[in-house]
């Protein structure tokens, strides 16, 4: 934490005077600015009303003039995140979870648990996840999950150093402790986002963490210089994983005892229209698809997968996030200049075969390949869209299957 007093400070009348020549060509004195400003004022002048750590750091690097903001103690917290959040546009999107999984989620961080945000693919868990760290802190790391992952990923390793003919080594933080680490030098709540948890051994990269969960005073790394990292409780733990990759009940007993295991699954219809309708007028602006066309058929083929009705028991899990994408396709390719200008029909087929089926293709067991080939069917019956182009790709999948069964 920075910005003790001293002779030479800056006041709005210094920096004003300094802004083009040199604050915003020197990052040097950008950050001698921010560290030896007079009040929480000169740092709005520069940060809010001038933009000095875009200047100099771009939109999204935490750059030394960004990190100087992050150290001081004149910034605000409200300073703090806009300044740790630049060009995270996670900050202009609507909050689509249901209002029971927010508290829970919101209440189990106030209560000093790390959460896991579980679910089909697609429901927005890694969206809600960003939502939810702004919420509880000033900002967030993401990192995803790989099958190499091991312990020193999440709590830090000892890597080699090579200068010329020397080998001298290093300490470098895992994720964790890099986000206590900030969480300290910042002076605020911050959190660690770890996305598709499930792609890792769990038990394997998770000792350490078990450990310092149950016991706040349990150092779990130590950093070149000598600084230990404890889990301290103004650290959240956010962790997302696919319901795909494996159900609750086969996840370590570790994991559900000491994490928060929230849901995010179904969405409601009011919450769907508005993000089926948003994408489409926003993307199809330009095509000769009908919005409401194409929404129609994203809301059945949805609510079919889904079982929403109540004498369907649908076929698979899937989330509404997908159909963005295909909506994107649909306008880009059929309007003036684009591929399927000719052919919007065949784009609407196109978009489920690229976007959609190989997706639900993707954790599908051989009985709902089966159910996939007559839903794509009835679609393309009832909608004047070439959803054959999805039947084609799935029926193909189930052939495959079937040679692999041998049957």
């Amino acid at each position: 934490m920075r910005n003790s007093q001293r002779e030479d400070t800056y006041s709005i009348e210094r920096v004003k005077g300094l802004l083009d020549q040199p604050l915003k060509s020197n990052p040097d004195m950008a950050v001698d600015a921010i560290e030896n400003a007079e009040n929480e004022d000169v740092l709005e002048f520069l940060i809010d009303d001038h933009h000095i750590d875009i200047e100099h750091n771009g939109q999204n690097s935490l750059g030394p003039v960004r990190r100087a903001v992050l150290e001081s103690d004149l910034a605000s917290k409200s300073l703090k995140k806009k300044v740790a959040n630049r060009g995270d546009a996670t900050t202009e999107l609507d909050t689509l979870v249901p209002m029971s999984v927010r508290r829970s989620a919101i209440g189990a961080l106030q209560a000093g648990k790390p959460v896991v945000l579980y679910g089909p693919t697609g429901t927005g868990k890694t969206t809600f996840a960003k939502q939810l760290a702004l919420e509880a802190g000033i900002g967030y790391t993401l990192e995803t999950a790989s099958p190499s992952w091991t312990k020193q990923d999440i709590i830090g390793r000892v890597e080699p150093k090579y200068n010329n003919d020397s080998v001298s080594y290093r300490k470098e933080p895992g994720c964790v402790s890099k986000a206590v680490l900030r969480a300290r030098d910042f002076g605020e709540d911050y959190t660690v986002i770890i996305d598709e948890l499930t792609r890792a051994d769990i038990s394997k990269i998770f000792g350490p963490l078990y450990t310092a969960i149950e016991n706040d005073h349990q150092t779990i790394f130590t950093t070149d210089d000598g600084r230990t990292i404890e889990l301290d409780p103004d650290v959240n733990v956010i962790c997302t994983m696919n319901m795909s990759d494996r159900t609750v009940n086969e996840l370590d007993n570790a994991i559900t005892r000491r994490f928060a295991m929230i849901e995010v699954s179904e969405y409601e219809v009011e919450d769907r229209d508005r993000l089926f309708t948003g994408w489409a007028e926003s993307h199809l602006q330009n095509s000769s698809v009908e919005d409401s066309e194409l929404v129609n058929l994203i809301e059945t083929d949805y609510s079919r997968l889904n079982g929403i009705a109540e004498d369907d028991k649908g076929i698979q899990e899937f989330g509404p996030m997908h159909y963005e994408d295909v909506t994107k396709f649909v306008g880009e390719t059929t309007g003036n200049g684009g591929v399927y200008e000719d052919s919007p029909r065949l784009a609407v087929g196109e978009a489920f075969r690229t976007y959609i089926a190989p997706r639900l293709l993707n954790s599908a067991t051989y009985s709902q390949i089966n159910k996939l080939v007559d839903h794509y069917e009835t679609l393309d019956n009832e909608f004047a869209f070439t959803m054959s182009r999805a039947t084609e790709l799935v029926k193909s999948e189930l052939e495959s299957e079937e040679q692999r069964m041998g049957t």
